[in-house]
């Protein structure tokens, strides 16, 4: 087990599991010591709610910078998710020039739209902005929405065509990602997952599971921080990618009977897999 340190920049939604109130816990369990900014505090999260309240925590993000910088606190590893404004984008890059040691990681998941839409209060100067912070990372996770918004491509609903999905990480690796998990990928009706790519080499590699009839908020969310804790012990990036899409294709067994369970997946009943797959 190693000792990395890993900061997370997103919201927190009080209630529905995604966000802070998945990657803290996730990611902790992988045996890795997090960090958090919150960028927003939400009572919900904006998918299936409304009325929620949303707080903006922007003008925060650089007095902690700040205070950190003073007292020497830096991190291996910077992952961000949904971040609630623009200029929270243009505060995440100067934390990866501030806060990450050499050589650490920058982990971005543009947590910003699905299915074919963006999510509440999100537009393309958004997206337009979104792009350049993708650009910068070491590892991208969007899934088809999302690179199809930044990369100027047509949206469709899978079943996807291999040229399509070829077409879209070639434009991905085209923003400056050096590494790209793209979430969400199928050819047919009866599997589901993801496709890693290297925009150097054109090294392309994919997993697959089995997919579910059961739809939930925060899947991504669960992958993405799976993801980010198995790297930090030391696996490769296909094999901590295949874990965290396993590890999600298990939360959501635990949730898909109970129908009232829709706000996000049972993921805490699902801890006790990746720990034991991590452990081995």
């Amino acid at each position: 087990m190693t000792d990395s340190r890993v900061l997370t920049v997103q919201d927190i939604s009080c209630f529905g599991q995604c966000s802070i109130t998945v990657a803290l816990p996730i990611i902790s369990a992988c045996g890795v010591e997090t960090a958090i900014i919150p960028g927003a505090v939400l009572s919900t999260h904006t998918g299936g709610f409304k009325g929620f309240t949303f707080r903006d925590l922007s003008e925060d993000i650089p007095k902690i910078e700040e205070h950190w910088v003073r007292e020497g606190i830096a991190f291996e590893c910077i992952y961000t998710g949904y971040l609630g404004s623009i200029d929270q984008i243009g505060y995440v890059k100067a934390l990866f020039k501030s806060l990450l040691k050499d050589g650490g990681l920058k982990i971005v998941d543009p947590a910003m739209a699905d299915n074919g839409k963006l999510y509440h209060g999100f537009d393309l100067n958004f997206v337009k902005e979104m792009a350049t912070l993708c650009g910068e990372a070491d590892i991208l996770l969007p899934n088809i929405t999302e690179a199809s918004l930044m990369c100027g491509k047509t949206y469709k609903p899978g079943p996807y065509s291999r040229e399509y999905i070829k077409d879209m990480l070639e434009a991905l690796g085209k923003l400056g990602a050096k590494k790209i998990v793209l979430k969400g990928v199928g050819y047919d009706e009866s599997k589901l997952g993801v496709v890693i790519y290297d925009a150097k080499s054109g090294e392309q590699l994919e997993y697959f599971n089995d997919k579910s009839p059961h739809s939930s908020h925060g899947t991504g969310d669960c992958f993405a921080s799976a993801m980010t804790g198995a790297i930090m012990q030391d696996l490769a990036l296909y094999d901590a990618a295949a874990l965290a899409a396993d590890f999600v294709v298990k939360c959501i067994e635990f949730t898909r009977e109970d129908e009232d369970h829709r706000y996000g997946v049972k993921f805490e009943k699902a801890l006790p897999m990746l720990v034991e797959r991590l452990n081995k």
